[in-house]
Order: C-alpha cells, then structure tokens, then sequence
C-alpha cells in the first residue's frame, strides 16, 4: 500500500483550485503524462470520470467517482482499474480571502506484483508530482496582470 500526503499555501481561492481540480477534461493540457479522460458524469455533488495514463510507453487507465462538496472537498473512490484499492481526498482550506491551504491524500494498491512493478514508478510520479501540477497550473490560468 502507497500512502501520498501533501500539503501546500498558494494564494488562490479555495474555489479556483476545486474548479482545476473537477475539470478532469482539462487534464492532458497540462498533465503530460495524461493520455486523455472522459467524464462518464458531473452534478453538484458528484464527478465520475476515466483518467487515461500515457506516460514513457506505459499505458493504464482507472476510473474514478469523486464526491463533491464545492469548494473545500472532493473525495476520490476508485470504480474501476488497476487498483485492489485507490482513494483520497483534496481539501481546500481559505486563508483570508486571496489564498488557501491545499490538502491532498491518496493511498493505493495495485491488484498484482507484476501491475505494481510496471505501474508502480509510474504512478508514484504522478502521485507526488501531483499537487506541484496544480499549483502550477494555477499560476497559468489565475495569473494576475
């Protein structure tokens, strides 16, 4: 079992990083090891979608049903992948009324040896590069000026 805990202050709304964070179909703009991603469905309370791995040859693909509570939580539950087990959750925390604290935890384990020695190093990268892409992704897209 992998155990992904990270925690950042960047000076962003609670809601703008939930809305980066929701917007799966944005992924593969600024995640380069996504390969693609379907959103199966979106209300208030809830996303489900398909994340495509493209990363160095590997290709995988999980699928994911997120609850939502806008804008400080989004749980993540696997559905369907690679996984025996894939879960987590984004907190996002306001700190005054331009910035937040961003709270992200994901455990996982991959349903074979043979799947966790190929996927593994790939998905620990991702994992623990995760959060840096958002926060950067952030800078992108909320710059000021």
């Amino acid at each position: 079992m992998a155990d992904v805990k990270k925690l950042v202050l960047i000076e962003f709304t609670p809601a703008q990083m939930f809305e980066l964070v929701d917007r799966c179909e944005d992924y593969p703009q600024f995640l380069p090891w996504c390969g693609g991603t379907e959103v199966h469905l979106r209300t208030d309370t809830i996303t489900a979608a398909t994340i495509h791995i493209n990363y160095h040859g590997i290709k995988a693909q999980f699928s994911t049903e997120n609850t939502k509570r806008w804008p400080n939580d989004m749980k993540l539950r696997l559905t369907e992948g690679p996984f025996t087990r894939l879960d987590g959750h984004w907190r996002f925390t306001p700190l005054g009324e331009t910035a937040c604290k961003v709270e992200f935890s994901l455990h996982y384990q991959f349903s074979s040896k043979l799947l966790e020695k190929v996927l593994g190093p790939v998905f620990n990268h991702i994992a623990n590069t995760f959060v840096d892409s958002f926060v950067k992704r952030a800078g992108q897209v909320y710059a000021k000026g």
